[in-house]
């Protein structure tokens, strides 16, 4: 299981976005919209579960950069919470 960071999101994006544009590049376990407790509003990034490591590489290097809602993307391996 590959676990993706996704982030500089647009604060509109839904998690069904997020599944949308990963699912171009393979399956998509879970995508996840990280929103603001207080606020109920996205905190700009979020994170990506593919069970296929081929798969996921594709999609970081694939949209890693990419434009959305004139946003770049910045997507990358999380790294484990400290």
């Amino acid at each position: 299981m590959t676990n993706i960071y996704v982030g500089n999101l647009p604060y509109n994006t839904t998690e069904a976005d997020l599944q949308t544009v990963f699912s171009e590049h393979g399956k998509v376990d879970r995508a996840k919209v990280i929103m603001d407790r207080e606020t109920g509003r996205s905190r700009g990034f979020g994170f990506v579960e593919m069970s296929v490591e081929t798969e996921a590489n594709a999609a970081i290097e694939a949209l890693n950069g990419a434009d959305m809602d004139g946003r770049k993307l910045v997507v990358n391996v999380a790294r484990p919470r400290q």
